[in-house]
């Protein structure tokens, strides 16, 4: 739910992401807000009770966007819907919040504009508020697509084999291991001897040394993370 469906066109047709929508693999239907509204000029916002800058979004165009989506998605699925609102002071989406995601059937996702939405709009459809990070953008429809990318990218069948998204960044709580291709030698640095050796077991060992390394290095607050993790998983 946007009101520029033509900028999230304009990415989530392509690459994966498009291809897996060509293949019948997910729906995504780019739905413009403004369609809905029942002024002449199909204004969409108005200024804000008490005063303040900027304008809010009212209620009437996204409330009536929602219930056809609603309608629409409940048509074809018994299953529910669930609401997601693209805010800044919603809880920082990562990866786990990916793959919860990636399990519900019929996901709309509300991307805000201006100085935002009519707070009734989240009272009354709003499931939960998500952000991409502790910053302000224009709008929703940039984090929106992040999210939408980070999730049917783990949906069957998007990638070609699941190691593709098991075996990365955040996946298991660590980053992703170097990573290097032909050719062996350029400008004076060489692939780690290890990766080409033929040793399975040796090259998995140095995958995992240097997933760890890495983390240490560039994300040491991800080992506390999954330090929290794994003793509460233990029960100690």
């Amino acid at each position: 739910m946007t009101l520029f469906p033509e900028t999230m066109e304009s990415v989530l047709g392509t690459s994966i992401i498009g291809r897996a929508r060509d293949a019948g693999l997910v729906n995504i239907e780019c739905v413009n807000i403004r369609d809905f509204s029942k002024d002449k000029h199909r204004k969409t916002d108005d200024a804000p009770f008490g005063g303040g800058y900027g304008m809010i979004m009212t209620c009437q165009p996204i409330y009536d966007c929602y219930k056809y989506l609603k309608e629409k998605m409940e048509k074809q699925s018994a299953s529910g819907v669930h609401t997601v609102y693209m805010s800044p002071q919603g809880k920082t989406f990562d990866q786990n919040k990916a793959k919860e995601l990636s399990g519900v059937e019929n996901l709309i996702i509300l991307c805000g504009h201006y100085e935002g939405v009519d707070e009734r709009i989240i009272e009354l459809i709003v499931d939960e508020e998500i952000s991409i990070g502790d910053f302000v953008l224009t709008g929703g429809e940039i984090p929106a697509m992040a999210v939408t990318d980070a999730v049917v990218r783990l949906l069957p069948g998007v990638l070609r084999a699941e190691e593709c998204y098991t075996d990365e960044s955040h996946q298991n709580g660590l980053l992703e291991y170097p990573q290097y291709t032909r050719p062996r030698c350029f400008e004076g640095l060489e692939v780690p001897e290890v990766l080409i050796s033929g040793h399975a077991a040796n090259i998995e060992k140095w995958k995992q040394e240097q997933a760890v390394k890495r983390t240490r290095e560039k994300r040491p607050d991800l080992l506390d993370k999954k330090g929290k993790t794994d003793d509460d998983g233990d029960g100690n």
